[in-house]
């Protein structure tokens, strides 16, 4: 028991210090340690169980051995008494023996097992962690277009997965009033158990559910159909009768004002109709932008037509010169012309990866977003992540990678902001945005005292088996991400004016675990390294880039 209770004060130091920040679904990292805590209860479940059935065993030997001494006995009681060792036995066990037993069936031998769970279960993942990975789920199913069957039996890209709760899901959308998703879910509940497939709930609890899901969503027949479909199963259902006679009364009315159209109104109902079908499950608040961005995490849409993509090169930069590529010049590759995306090949090794990992992981916390109403970080629904920053002082390995960005950007990183190191949670994305302060956002990093972001340096710490990238929803680029990659671009334009076309986001990552870093190099320092200008940003001017000056336009710069 002494060895249990040392195990739990160090799993709860353990949930202390890596835990502090709930919010578990938003990064992958911290919940692998959620799987070590389960594992480490299945053992203390064993070890339980191994106990319960070692007194088990200690009781079925008394009975055994009782059920054979009482058979003889019973035979000639007087006789079997008559024998003054017998009589004494029998005095024993009753007035000893009998209480012992009595003990050993009385014995708890859970608590140890209950000891840990307990303390262990405040820090569990909460309902929002839970309801948040479901949203999770929903969102790649919409953005990467996969149908319930698909999720359903764990066929996605990538490792095989065991299958989910179809009716919990469809209950966690219905809950927060998101209809499609109940619909979509609940058939597919409906369906696994019409197949045969073992499930916590019937077909008419289902069908409760569906029923009213697709009337929400103004679809009576299909709802009246399924309604009769459950009365079928349970013809009391009171619900279900009051819903069905609303419905009847309704689709009457309905066809009524239907049959006394005109052919004009008719034609526009048919194709409110259809445009009404071709808009189910797209949120009321849903952009343009937003199906462009999704698009282009599916891979497509993406601008680049093969003239210009002639026009991309790879190759080994020394940085005009620089005396530490001179010998071993960095690999570098264009990604995008306009804006221009940089990646630069075999930035950091896998050691240097691991040991940043280390250094951030305890550190994680929910990732925050400007609010330009309030001026102040808050987390938002869009950036499901957890961040940490690293100072350069703290690890020789954060000092290095800083040094290395400067010698090959030619940018002044001590004005730049710490080394942010992220990992995306279930379903992990950064919906798009700038990474600089808009002219509605003048105090946007007033705070840093060191102007705007001049430009951005995207690291890549991980492989992701499916989804994840980056991508540029205003000029159609995407960029997927490779382990010990980074990319660069500049967030403003030689002039200082911001460089609308810089607009990104990170899609979701559908399988797979991201890691990224980011530093954020500002305007303060640069003055000499990169110069400004006051002519338009459509106007060839001389601009300073990487160290040399070439003569361009200010939106290549």
């Amino acid at each position: 028991m002494e060895l249990r209770s040392v195990w739990c004060v160090v799993m709860t130091c353990l949930f202390h210090t890596s835990c502090a920040d709930k919010d578990f679904f938003t990064s992958i990292g911290q919940m692998t340690d959620l799987l070590y805590t389960e594992k480490d209860l299945v053992t203390s479940l064993k070890d339980y169980i191994r106990a319960e059935e070692g007194k088990l065993e200690q009781v079925k030997k008394w009975a055994e051995s009782l059920d054979l001494l009482s058979a003889t006995a019973s035979q000639d009681p007087e006789g079997f008494l008559g024998h003054p060792v017998n009589a004494f036995k029998l005095m024993k066990r009753l007035n000893t023996e009998w209480g012992e037993l009595e003990s050993l069936v009385l014995k708890d031998v859970s608590d140890g097992f209950i000891s840990n769970l307990t303390i262990q279960r405040q820090y569990f993942p909460s309902d929002d962690d839970q309801v948040g990975a479901a949203k999770a789920l929903m969102r790649l199913q919409d953005t990467y277009r996969l149908d319930t069957n698909s999720i359903s039996t764990g066929e996605l890209p990538g490792k095989r997965s065991f299958k989910p709760d179809c009716f919990e899901l469809g209950k966690i959308a219905y809950s927060d009033a998101d209809y499609y998703h109940t619909e979509l879910w609940m058939e597919q509940a409906l369906k696994q158990l019409d197949e045969g497939e073992q499930s916590t709930v019937d077909s008419v609890t289902i069908l409760d559910y569906l029923s009213y899901s697709i009337y929400q969503q103004g679809e009576l027949e299909r709802a009246l159909d399924y309604t009769k479909r459950l009365l079928k199963l349970d013809s009391s259902h009171q619900r279900a009768n009051g819903n069905l006679k609303y419905f009847e009364y309704q689709l009457a009315k309905q066809q009524k004002a239907e049959a006394e159209e005109a052919p004009n109104d008719k034609a526009k109902r048919e194709r409110e109709k259809r445009e009404a079908s071709d808009k189910k499950g797209i949120p009321a608040d849903y952009l343009p932008e937003r199906r462009k961005y999704e698009q282009l995490c599916r891979g497509e849409g993406i601008k680049m037509t093969p003239r210009r993509q002639s026009r991309l090169f790879c190759r080994y930069s020394d940085n005009n010169g620089h005396p530490l590529y001179l010998l071993g010049p960095v690999k570098q590759e264009d990604e995008w012309d306009r804006p221009r995306i940089v990646r630069y090949h075999e930035f950091l090794s896998d050691s240097e990866i691991q040991k940043v990992k280390e250094l951030a992981k305890p550190r994680l916390r929910r990732a925050t977003v400007h609010d330009p109403q309030t001026g102040k970080l808050t987390t938002a629904h869009y950036r499901v992540s957890k961040s940490a920053w690293l100072a350069a002082y703290e690890d020789p390995v954060v000092d290095k990678i800083n040094q290395r960005i400067e010698d090959i950007t030619g940018l002044n990183v001590k004005t730049a902001e710490e080394l942010q190191v992220a990992n995306y949670g279930v379903g992990g994305q950064y919906e798009p945005h700038f990474d600089f302060g808009r002219k509605d956002e003048p105090d946007a990093f007033k705070e840093l005292g060191t102007g705007n972001r001049i430009a951005t340096w995207l690291i890549y710490m991980s492989d992701v088996s499916s989804g994840g990238a980056t991508v540029f929803t205003d000029v159609g680029a995407a960029v997927w991400p490779k382990k010990g990659t980074a990319v660069f671009w500049y967030n403003l334009f030689a002039s200082g004016e911001g460089d609308y076309s810089t607009r990104h986001a990170a899609c979701p990552v559908l399988v797979g675990n991201k890691w990224v870093s980011n530093k954020w190099i500002h305007e303060r320092g640069q003055e000499f390294r990169r110069r400004c200008t006051l002519k338009d940003a459509s106007v060839p001017v001389c601009a300073f880039y990487h160290g040399f000056c070439t003569l361009q336009t200010a939106h290549l710069s």
